[in-house]
């Protein structure tokens, strides 16, 4: 276990490449009041500390024709290792299913899926999803409009004293 500080340059720093991961070392210190050199450093660091866990490019699913996207509360008819192993092991060969989580409440599983169409997306659930091992039951919702979507953590928590807040801990290594 490691434990990391971060300072307010390092906040302005998670902040500014949570809102553009494309931005250059050079304009994230502008935006930072820091080298470039010192931009690097820091995200080096913030990456080996497993704060910063990857970057990648946001894609919008309508454009690219991906018109369907539900969300899926998934319950298995029995519960332990091997049932939830052999669950989500079939579920990475689904890349229609972006997210799996496991839940609690009423529902062991909830699967955020894309799909191009009302048909894909039924036959993507009769013919794949119902049949995944030890599924009982899938109970499914058809999202009409997006609300809001972020990708943006907060961080104002952070930005308390450090007398009331305890101190980050991350695994190490990246």
């Amino acid at each position: 276990m490691q434990t990391i500080t971060i300072d307010r340059h390092d906040l302005a720093l998670l902040d500014a490449i949570q809102r553009d991961g494309a931005a250059t070392h050079t304009a994230l210190g502008e935006h930072v009041h820091l080298s470039a050199s010192q931009i690097s450093r820091r995200l080096q660091r913030l990456a080996e500390a497993g704060i910063i866990v990857g970057q990648t490019a946001l894609l919008d699913p309508a454009s690219l024709g991906l018109g369907v996207t539900a969300f899926a509360h998934v319950v298995l008819e029995r519960h332990g290792k091997p049932q939830s192993e052999a669950f989500e092991g079939a579920l990475a060969d689904m890349p229609e299913v972006l997210d799996c989580w496991s839940v609690s409440g009423d529902a062991d599983y909830l699967l955020r899926i894309v799909a191009p169409d009302l048909p894909a997306f039924s036959e993507l659930m009769m013919k794949r999803v119902l049949r995944l091992p030890g599924v009982a039951q899938v109970r499914t919702h058809i999202a009409l409009q997006r609300v809001k979507q972020s990708h943006v953590l907060p961080l104002d928590h952070l930005t308390r004293p450090a007398s009331e807040r305890r101190r980050l801990r991350y695994a190490g290594g990246a």
